[in-house]
């Protein structure tokens, strides 16, 4: 993956929001991994596979979103596919990469449900509190 839009930082709390970084459970209602990622946001990052698979392995999908660093990959993509300023702050940031995550790129700009927007942004302020501050470094919106 070579374009990378979004930071370790912001993947932290996408994880922590998502499944408290609980690698355990596979797929919980067809969204799997820590990053509960499903089928279609899948497809949409371009089907990213494990080494020894291919997309059109019967267990490409599972096999990548559970294994971490696919999962991730699988995120950057997505992002760097769909980046969009959902919350309209000019800005294209972790906080717009939780929406795409979470509503997808043709709802971003929904309201987040409010236990996951509470949870990402104690996560966000946590980590900036922390002094990594490696989150809100998003590039400007392009005005289109």
């Amino acid at each position: 993956v070579q374009n990378k839009p979004v930071t370790e930082d912001c993947l932290d709390c996408l994880c922590e929001t998502m499944s408290g970084c609980n690698a355990s459970a596979i797929c919980v209602n067809g969204a799997c991994g820590i990053f509960r990622i499903t089928w279609g946001y899948w497809v949409e990052a371009g089907q990213l596979t494990l080494p020894n698979d291919t997309a059109l392995s019967e267990d490409a999908f599972t096999n990548c979103v559970n294994q971490p660093h696919c999962a991730a990959n699988s995120i950057q993509n997505y992002m760097y596919k769909y980046g969009q300023d959902c919350n309209n702050d000019q800005h294209i940031d972790c906080l717009d990469f939780g929406a795409l995550h979470k509503l997808g790129y043709l709802k971003c700009q929904d309201e987040l449900p409010y236990f996951f927007q509470k949870v990402f942004q104690r996560c966000l302020k946590d980590k900036v509190r922390l002094g990594k501050g490696n989150l809100i470094k998003g590039k400007k919106a392009s005005s289109t």
